[in-house]
């Protein structure tokens, strides 16, 4: 059991230093790469001593039945590994082409077809539109390509990094809360409904009102602390910037953006092919407009090209994403997260209600998709019919959970590193409201579920 609990220690470690990025002056990415090869190394030494303390390891029994003649090793680098990592590259894929659709719109000044429409410089009426646009684009779209939108935006609006972090941690919060009742908004309600757990119009109607409230809260709060008005200058300085760009190019590339992503769902929901395959094809078709375009057009603008776009993709937070998932990936390989799933079945007496909270709490430290596995695995659909409470509820907490931490959800990850936000400062400006809300719309859907659905 020492190689268990040293993996425990080394996460607990890792994430430690990941929150204290700015004291220590070493980038997250660097621990977060080290914490991920660390816990692959404990458990590829120990791996059938961990097995036999814990009774976990069908996998690797199964294995060793096909191959008679295979070495854990084996087990670990031609499967375990193979197969996690296959999960996490779609993650890294699609956001990778994300990225790059975003970066290549902002590049065109794509974006001020929006900003020109937002007039007001109060920043707590701007606070209130663009989380409302998250919410229900998140729906739509999802928690994580949404909230790349929003920060470009942001990025046209704001010019004071202060007002960014608090906006983009509201963006945070809208976008995982509009992505939690919506079947296509998270990871996890994607898990879900596919599995047939739940169904679209159950986890809307039981939902969209939790999750407006745990939205709500945070933002009635954020709007007595962001007082003010907007510096107009840097928003004509960079309308400026784009005047070189013809305007039937710009709404063609923003169009032909927003379509793209726009797409992914539809594609997914048409072909059944992952996610990162739609933004891919969206992808595709973006590159060679732009390469038809440039090759008609008499003056090649270098800045707009897609290759150019790809140097300014935010690298370091993608590897930063490929540490935490591989950490995440260990424990749920060596048996943590099951343990820990079938544990809280027990410490909470089946008390289903209180079980999905501290799941959802959960999923802001350890990722909810393998969170939500566990619990698909612990309890069956013959003991709880597809939309029983237990699913929808774990909608709801599993997508909303993540918020309470900026490295709870892939939307934060992706504000973090786009905005380099502190997880420090998160932890003491948002999370406090975050959680306020997270509960408030926990208690909204309980009393719903109790005096309308049960009815």
């Amino acid at each position: 059991m020492t190689a268990f609990y040293l993996m425990i220690i080394l996460f607990i470690v890792g994430y430690a230093c990941i929150a204290l990025e700015h004291p220590l002056k070493i980038n997250k990415t660097a621990f977060a790469l080290l914490l991920g090869v660390l816990i692959w190394l404990v458990y590829i030494l120990t791996g059938p001593a961990i097995f036999d303390a814990t009774g976990f390891g069908a996998g690797w029994q199964a294995f060793q039945q096909a191959n008679p003649d295979a070495h854990f090793s084996d087990f670990i680098t031609k499967h375990e590994l193979i197969e996690h990592l296959g999960d996490i590259a779609e993650i890294l894929f699609y956001l990778m082409g994300a990225m790059t659709v975003v970066e290549l719109i902002d590049s065109h000044g794509g974006f001020s077809i929006i900003t020109d429409k937002i007039t007001t410089k109060s920043k707590v009426k701007l606070l209130w539109i663009l989380s409302l646009i998250t919410f229900f684009l998140s729906a739509l779209l999802d928690n994580l390509t949404t909230a790349i939108v929003m920060v470009a935006l942001l990025r046209k609006l704001l010019p004071e990094k202060q007002d960014r972090w608090f906006f983009g941690g509201m963006v945070i919060l809208a976008a995982n809360s509009g992505g939690a009742w919506s079947p296509i908004g998270d990871v996890t309600t994607i898990m879900l409904w596919i599995a047939g757990n739940i169904s679209t119009g159950t986890v809307i109607a039981q939902c969209i009102v939790p999750s407006l409230i745990s939205m709500v809260i945070p933002l009635v709060v954020l709007s007595f602390i962001e007082k003010g008005e907007i510096d107009e200058t840097k928003r004509q300085q960079q309308a400026a910037a784009t005047v070189d760009i013809p305007k039937w190019r710009r709404n063609l590339i923003f169009w032909m953006g927003i379509g793209a992503l726009i797409f992914v769902p539809v594609f997914k929901t048409l072909t059944h092919l992952k996610p990162y395959m739609g933004i891919m094809l969206g992808l595709s078709v973006l590159w060679i407009t732009t390469e038809i375009i440039d090759r008609k057009s008499k003056e090649k603008i270098a800045r707009l090209s897609i290759t150019n776009v790809l140097t300014r993709i935010d690298l370091p937070s993608i590897l930063f994403f490929l540490g935490i998932l591989l950490a995440v990936a260990g424990l749920q390989s060596a048996g943590h997260l099951s343990l820990l799933a079938g544990g809280m079945d027990t410490a909470f007496n089946s008390n289903y209600y209180l079980i999905d909270i501290v799941i959802g709490a959960l999923s802001s430290i350890v990722d909810n998709v393998p969170l939500v596995a566990g619990v698909m695995g612990m309890y069956d659909l013959t003991a709880f019919p597809p939309d029983s409470m237990l699913w929808v509820f774990l909608s709801y907490c599993a997508g909303t959970g993540g918020s309470l931490l900026i490295i709870g959800s892939a939307a934060g990850v992706a504000v973090m590193g786009m905005e380099k936000i502190d997880f420090i400062w998160y932890l003491k400006h948002i999370t406090p409201y975050a959680l306020l809300g997270y509960l408030a719309g926990a208690g909204a859907f309980i009393l719903m579920d109790k005096l309308i659905f049960m009815v």
